[in-house]
C-alpha cells in the first residue's frame, strides 16, 4: 500500500517506521514547509499535523478522493464541514481523537461506567490528562472524547470545561510534563469513597499503529469512518 504522510513530526515518523515494517511505501512526507508533490500517488493519506494545517489536509486528501486517516485535534470546530465535504466528493474520511487500540477499549469502559454512574449524585466525575510540553491544544481530543461519551450517558451533564467547576459540566484539567506520552484518567469521588479508571500510554507506537491499521482499514472505502468502525466496536441498540 502506498501511504503519503501530511505532517512529518514525531508522530509521522513513528508511523513511517511501523507503515515500512508492515511492507507500506512511504510515498510523500508533506510538511508546512513542502508541496503536496508526489502525496497525489497514495493509495491512503495519513493525516498528523497541527491544528493550523489539519484543515487544508484534510480538503487537499478529500478533494484528490484519497482515503485519509486524521489523528490531528485542536480542529474540530471544522469537522461538520469535513464530513459534508466528504460526502459530496464521494470520499472517505476517518477521524479519531486517539488510534491507540487500548484507547478506544478505554472509551468502551467509560462508556460502561457512566452508565452505570447515572443517576448517582452523590458522586462528582471529572476528568485529568496528562501530556508532554510539545502538545498544543487543551484539553486534548482523547479528554474530550471521554467527555463526550460521560455526558451522553448521564442525564445531568451537558458538556465540559476545562479548569474551574461549573454546574452541569465535567470539569477538565489539562497538565503539561516532560516527555508524557499521554495519561488519561476518569474520576467519580464522593464524600465517602472514590474510584479513578485511568489509560496510560508508554510511548507513541501505540498511537501509531493504530493509525496505520486503521490506513489499512480504510484503502478503498468511501464514507466517513471512526475507529469504532475498524474495531468493530459498535454495539447492537
Amino acid at each position: 500500500m502506498k501511504i503519503a504522510l501530511l505532517g512529518y513530526g514525531k508522530m509521522g515518523r513513528a508511523i513511517e517506521d511501523i507503515a515500512q515494517r508492515r511492507g507500506h511505501e512511504i510515498v510523500a512526507r508533506k510538511t508546512s514547509t513542502t508541496p503536496f508533490e508526489a502525496a497525489d500517488l497514495a493509495d491512503v493519506a495519513i493525516e498528523f499535523s497541527t491544528p493550523e494545517a489539519a484543515v487544508t489536509n484534510l480538503e487537499w486528501a478529500i478533494d484528490q478522493r484519497i482515503p485519509v486517516v486524521c489523528g490531528t485535534t485542536g480542529w474540530l470546530h471544522d469537522y461538520e464541514k469535513m464530513v459534508d465535504r466528504c460526502h459530496k466528493a464521494d470520499a472517505a474520511l476517518l477521524y479519531a481523537s486517539n488510534f491507540s487500540l487500548g484507547v478506544n477499549l478505554f472509551f468502551e469502559v467509560t462508556q460502561y461506567v457512566a452508565q452505570l454512574m447515572n443517576n448517582r449524585p452523590e458522586y462528582h466525575v471529572s476528568i485529568d490528562e496528562i501530556h508532554h510540553t510539545q502538545k498544543k491544544d487543551a484539553p486534548s481530543g482523547t479528554a474530550i472524547t471521554m467527555a463526550e461519551i460521560v455526558a451522553s450517558q448521564t442525564d445531568d451533564i451537558d458538556g465540559w470545561v476545562l479548569g474551574k467547576p461549573q454546574a452541569g459540566k465535567i470539569p477538565i484539567r489539562a497538565l503539561r510534563e516532560p516527555e508524557v506520552p499521554g495519561t488519561h484518567t476518569l474520576f467519580y469521588r464522593s464524600a465517602i469513597d472514590s474510584m479513578s479508571f485511568t489509560h496510560t500510554a508508554h510511548s507513541r507506537e501505540g498511537f501509531a499503529l493504530g493509525a496505520v491499521l486503521a490506513a489499512e482499514w480504510m484503502a478503498g472505502k468511501k464514507g466517513v469512518f471512526s475507529m469504532k468502525d475498524v474495531l468493530g466496536l459498535h454495539r447492537e441498540k
